[in-house]
């Protein structure tokens, strides 16, 4: 007789905890309920920073707690005036920068992964750069830009809200990360 598939609670889920790298830049991403998302996002996926502009509302905001569900206060992160030098920096520290945008030399992630992964894992620290609801990533940090990824679509529509196109590539490269 098969045991019963019965939905675990909260306090009954132990998975094991990990932190990998990863650095996100939310460039330009304001919507007080995308950065809540994208900490729950973060969080869930062991990410080690979030780089959030200047002008979002503080991780202290409503909208962003209600979405975020108490992660901002497990992730760590701070506010940014200009994403360039930032990622410049990075860079000089030895990142790997991907930026998660469709452009003419994007790669799919699977793609991109396959031809990162060396011995089963990505060998490098990452800074992952999300682009605005509206706009995607500015042109100057897709210049700086070590590899521009893109998440293949099979419908009409060209494009996904950027919290959901961001848990898809955490997904992929932590995945390959941790094997």
């Amino acid at each position: 007789m098969n045991k019963p598939n019965i939905q675990l609670k909260h306090n009954d889920i132990h998975f094991p905890q990990k932190q990998f790298p990863v650095h996100i830049v939310a460039n330009r991403i304001e919507l007080a309920s995308n950065i809540g998302s994208l900490f729950r996002v973060a969080e869930a996926f062991g990410i080690e920073k979030i780089y959030l502009p200047a002008k979002s509302a503080s991780a202290s905001h409503l909208k962003i707690r209600k979405a975020a569900r108490s992660t901002q206060k497990k992730v760590d992160y701070s506010y940014i005036e200009s994403a360039i030098d930032l990622v410049l920096s990075l860079k000089a520290e030895g990142y790997l920068i991907v930026s998660l945008e469709v452009t003419s030399q994007s790669l799919a992630i699977r793609e991109f992964v396959s031809k990162q992964v060396e011995g089963g894992k990505l060998d490098k620290k990452m800074c992952l750069i999300l682009g605005s609801e509206k706009d995607g990533i500015e042109q100057t940090l897709l210049d700086v830009s070590d590899h521009t990824i893109h998440i293949p679509m099979f419908g009409e529509n060209t494009s996904m809200n950027v919290m959901t196109a961001a848990a898809i590539a955490l997904y992929e490269l932590t995945t390959y990360m941790d094997s």
